[in-house]
């Protein structure tokens, strides 16, 4: 019954114990000579103008959070794709009978992607997009 995941509970193991070490490993024989320019903060090369605490705007995080969600959202169709073709084709399906479930699944994603598609225009509406 454990034989079909014993290779993902060893990958995920070894995974585990690897990343583990190196954090290990890199503390123990790291350099520990901390000093005023090492603990400032970096800003891609250039001395910091502002406090690095300081507020962004709300549309900045909207944008990202809108993103984020519109990029997860189509991560999920490149698997649907995958598994949705079979070797032989359309033709292998219509005689083994899996038409229907095809069109089962074709407009379950039909369905998704206009969810997604009503998601973007509401943000749109909302004015999410708009940079002032």
């Amino acid at each position: 019954m454990i034989e079909p995941i014993l290779p993902v509970l060893l990958f995920v193991a070894i995974a585990a114990a690897v990343s583990v070490g190196l954090v290990v490993f890199a503390q123990l024989i790291g350099p520990k000579r901390p000093g005023a320019v090492k603990e400032m903060p970096y800003e891609s090369g250039m001395d910091p103008l502002h406090d690095t605490r300081r507020r962004f705007d709300i549309r900045f995080h909207l944008v990202a959070i809108t993103f984020l969600v519109f990029d997860v959202e189509l991560l999920f169709l490149y698997p649907w794709a995958v598994a949705s073709r079979t070797a032989s084709g359309i033709d292998a399906a219509v005689s083994e009978g899996l038409v229907s479930s095809r069109l089962l699944v074709f407009f379950s994603v039909l369905f998704f992607i206009a969810m997604v598609v009503i998601g973007f225009v509401y943000d749109w509406r909302k004015g999410v997009f708009r940079w002032r």
